[in-house]
């Protein structure tokens, strides 16, 4: 634990830490008046106690604390989780504060850039002689879409996240040095209302989100900061672009947004097609809002008139062409003030899309209005003097069209296989088609994708199951006529294990008309069938899979028809779960390395999905050293990555924090697709003995985790035991079950409530756990502690791996785990395994201190050691409370009892321990 010697007033840090005690203060000032001064001193004495054992550890202090925790009762125990929770959710925007804060800070000073900009970016082409004509070029190939997923690791309710909203919204306000004091004290007032309102709101959810809940969620961050953010960080880069090349450069729409949400029905019985549909519907409902609402501001601007501006004569006889279709009532009264009469008429037909003969089909057409509008304003408009307000609109369109997002379709194999199974047997083509070998299954499915007639009729019953997949493709194509083609274009098939998995889905596609032969031998192919590799085995057949498709003449058909694109996804979750942190990345990122290399051989393009969670455990981390550790190479063709859960709420809640987030990621990908453009040597130099080192660790690490995980037989209990997995299910954080099946077996058990539980008992195994062995193991050979420290400091893969283990190993914290273990039954089991994952723990700690050449862990990043140092003392009383809490609650279900108030104490709890370590599942 490290000794903070003195209060650190003069330092980057100050400002911060001023927040954190004003917003402590006001939830003070709450307490006292709710509970009374007894609460709030006892919140106090808690507080100064854990502060002071991490500030000097102590045993008595120690003790002092725990007896203090353990001698509440209720109803002040309730009382005092609740304060230590909301206090951090407080401490969570006052960092997110000072994160806007430091930027305009950099943006204050103009001769001063901030790292990891956009300027920066352009900057550092400009050193690199990467000519303009690169840039563009460059600029034409990249391609990165975040795609919002809906799995359960965000434990705050929308509701409080809207509070939290606004209280950062006030706390900026108290940055501007104009105020005067009654504005001061009025911005004060409606922050301590606020922080009442946190204090009288419940914290958790009282039953589990619907699908339709969740869509909700999702769009909230779309309706609140990406619609505007997104043209911004275009718009940016865009002008950067000019201003530094001194030249017009066209910045195409490389980046957008996708999502999972309504659409990912893996394990997920509650996501139906219509519920898709209805996915669509809302998606579209919002982009219509925001569209309509764009068009009124421009009303209020637009007001000039043809006696005073020269018009285009297209402009005027769109107007004549189609005034008619406005009802009198709406028609704008002053004939002369075009571009008002021509607004009127495309807000009559925004209002129409979907309902009425005269709306828009497509948004191209909303797209074209829109650029009549623009080339009749340049008419009389200064050159290079856009009216911004409508360029960006015009972005808007291009980024969001009338479908928003779009929305990934993805299911288990199991289940296509299921219903394929069903309809060959109906038609009599097998009796039993999974009892074929993959053999057998490749040569029947070709069979019928080349046959052009059908299998299934609308008149053709199935189980509900293969009638729900069914409904689900024929979905699809009703979407693709209703929404237009780009509001579903990828089917993501979890669990590939073979070919003929692939397959089945383009025969699903081919019975509703998504894949059709046409007469001339030519195919038309509306879906990308994309495989997730999910394990470690699947991460090494994977390439093999690919290229026996990629060999195959009706599959190569597919691919022409869909431009030769094959999307893949990588699953950081389940691999991790499987074979352990370090393995799983180092595997995933050998099979991009050997799929991008094959399907150079058969000329395709690729796009790599990585579908990374928010925790270090599942492949989270920052968004723009995700993107730099990928194989180089890999880049140009495009990338994919999940953002989900708390990420959502840290990334996207505040428009400026959003758009940092995106500046960086648009950094990070321009520099290194511009770099593989000009051909010059980049960056991301890749050294055999490198390749070779890592093939050596993630071996040795991985038999030291499956040793543990798989191969010790008591390992599972003491998972359920020592951790508070069997209570995460009574949070109602998300609509689907945490195992797949209803199963307790450990292979169906979710990637995410492994993590979630894991982190919430600090021991955050599957973070960093056997790679301290793995490297130790190498670095005992001569020489090998010198070639690991030059892959730190050269080789972004392996930099951010180590930064990574770094931070979970500042997260995790022994002496609190210690507490959890002592849930476990059989103490000599529970002594047994936490040794083994203490001496491991300090194996990767000194590992990780030698490679990176430092006295402390996040040395290297003091930002983020400060917020971890700063949130330890907050969250260690709610970790004592918890332990002691599940350990009353399974004593009462023992006794075959049920105590609803404990219940919730554990939940709030764990709601806070949540907001404590923010990157939880």
């Amino acid at each position: 634990m490290r000794n903070q010697t003195k209060e650190r007033e003069n330092d980057s840090f100050h400002p911060l830490h001023q927040d954190v005690k004003f917003l402590g203060r006001l939830l003070g000032d709450v307490l006292k008046h709710q509970c009374g001064e007894e609460l709030f001193d006892k919140v106090e004495r808690i507080r100064r106690l854990a502060k002071s054992l991490r500030e000097h550890y102590d045993p008595s202090t120690y003790e002092k604390l725990k007896d203090e925790i353990l001698q509440t009762k209720p109803p002040k125990r309730q009382q005092v989780i609740r304060a230590f929770s909301i206090f951090l959710q407080l401490v969570n925007i006052a960092e997110q504060n000072h994160r806007i804060r430091r930027r305009r800070e950099y943006h204050q000073q103009l001769d001063v850039v901030q790292s990891d900009s956009i300027e920066e970016a352009v900057d550092s082409l400009l050193e690199g002689q990467v000519s303009a004509e690169s840039v563009e070029q460059a600029l034409q190939n990249i391609s990165l879409e975040l795609v919002m997923t809906a799995h359960p690791t965000e434990a705050t309710r929308r509701t409080l996240l809207q509070h939290h909203h606004r209280i950062a919204e006030l706390l900026q306000l108290l940055d501007q040095s104009s105020l005067t004091r009654h504005e001061r004290r009025q911005v004060e007032d409606a922050l301590h209302s606020r922080i009442l309102i946190l204090w009288q709101t419940n914290d958790i959810r009282d039953h589990k989100p619907t699908v339709m809940d969740e869509v909700s969620n999702g769009l909230y961050y779309f309706d609140r900061t990406l619609f505007e953010v997104l043209p911004r960080v275009h718009q940016e880069l865009q002008e950067v672009l000019q201003e530094k090349y001194n030249q017009p450069i066209q910045v195409p729409n490389f980046l957008r947004f996708g999502s999972w949400i309504g659409g990912d029905r893996d394990g997920n019985p509650f996501v139906t097609a219509e519920i898709t549909w209805n996915t669509l519907e809302r998606q579209r409902g919002l982009t219509l809002r925001q569209y309509n609402a764009a068009l009124l501001q421009l009303m209020e601007l637009l007001t000039y008139a043809t006696n005073r501006v020269e018009v285009s004569e297209e402009l005027l006889q769109s107007i004549q062409a189609e005034k008619s279709i406005v009802p009198d009532g709406k028609k704008w009264r002053v004939e002369n003030e075009v571009y008002r009469n021509k607004l009127v008429i495309m807000l009559e037909k925004l209002h129409q899309v979907g309902r009425g003969e005269h709306g828009y089909r497509h948004c191209s057409e909303f797209l074209d209005d829109l650029l009549m509008i623009q080339r009749s304003i340049r008419l009389h408009q200064p050159a290079g003097h856009d009216m911004r307000i409508l360029t960006k609109l015009i972005r808007q369109v291009e980024l969001f069209g009338f479908h928003l997002a779009t929305l990934d379709i993805r299911n288990h194999s199991a289940e296509h296989e299921a219903a394929i199974e069903e309809i060959f047997n109906r038609v009599g083509l097998v009796d039993s088609y999974s009892n074929l070998n993959e053999e057998e299954k490749v040569a029947l499915l070709q069979n019928v994708l080349q046959d052009p007639r059908p299998l299934i009729s609308i008149f053709d019953t199935y189980s509900p199951a293969t009638m729900e997949m069914i409904s689900v493709f024929r979905m699809i194509r009703r979407a693709h006529e209703e929404f237009g083609r780009e509001s579903i274009q990828v089917y993501l098939v979890s669990m590939t294990q073979s070919v003929s998995d692939l397959l089945e889905v383009l025969v699903l596609a081919k019975e509703v008309g998504l894949f059709r032969f046409q007469s001339d031998g030519t195919l038309n192919s509306y879906l990308h069938v994309a495989p997730l590799l999910e394990t470690i085995d699947d991460l090494k057949e994977g390439p093999k899979i690919l290229e026996r498709l990629f060999q195959m003449d009706v599959y190569r058909k597919h691919l022409e028809a869909r431009g030769n694109l094959q999307e893949i996804m990588l699953g950081y979750s389940d691999s991790s779960k499987d074979g352990g942190n370090l393995t799983a990345n180092w595997m995933l990122y050998k099979a991009q390395l050997e799929i991008h290399e094959m399907a150079n051989k058969y000329d395709l393009r690729l796009k790599f999905f990585h579908g990374r969670g928010g925790s270090l455990g599942r492949g989270g981390g920052p968004l723009n050293r995700s993107i730099l550790s990928q194989p180089g190479e890999t880049l140009g063709d495009g990338v994919k990555i999940t953002e989900q859960g708390e990420v959502l709420s840290s990334r996207y809640l505040l428009a400026d924090i959003a758009y940092r987030s995106l500046e960086q990621a648009t950094k990070a990908i321009l520099t290194a697709a511009a770099k593989v453009s000009e051909e010059t040597e980049i960056n991301y130099v890749r050294l055999p003995e490198w390749v070779g080192a890592m093939d050596e660790i993630s071996e040795i690490a991985l038999d030291k985790y499956q040793e543990l995980v798989f191969r010790d037989d008591q390992f599972l209990t003491y998972f359920n035991e020592a951790t508070p997995l069997p209570e995460l299910g009574e949070l109602n954080i998300g609509s689907r079950p945490i195992s797949r099946k209803g199963s307790e077996h450990f292979e169906d058990l979710r990637a995410i409530p492994w993590v979630f539980a894991w982190t919430q008992s600090r021991q955050l195994l599957p973070a960093w756990y056997a790679s301290g062995t793995g490297l130790q193991t190498f670095a005992q050979k001569p020489g090998n502690l010198a070639l690991l420290r030059d892959m730190y400091q050269r080789w972004p893969f392996f930099s951010l791996i180590i930064d990574n283990l770094q931070m979970a190993l500042m997260k995790a914290d022994l002496t609190t785990a210690r507490e959890y273990a002592t849930l476990v039954t059989d103490k000599d089991m529970a002594q047994r395994i936490f040794k083994m994952v203490s001496d491991e723990y300090e194996t990767t700690k000194a590992m990780i201190l030698q490679i990176t050449q430092q006295g402390q862990l996040l040395d290297h990043a003091t930002n983020i050691q400060e917020s971890i140092h700063l949130r330890n003392p907050y969250v260690d009383p709610l970790n004592f409370l918890q332990v002691d809490l599940i350990s009353k609650l399974r004593e009462v279900k023992e006794n075959g009892q049920t105590d609803d108030e404990l219940m919730e104490e554990v939940l709030l709890t764990i709601n806070g321990i949540a907001a404590g370590l923010r990157n939880t599942g």
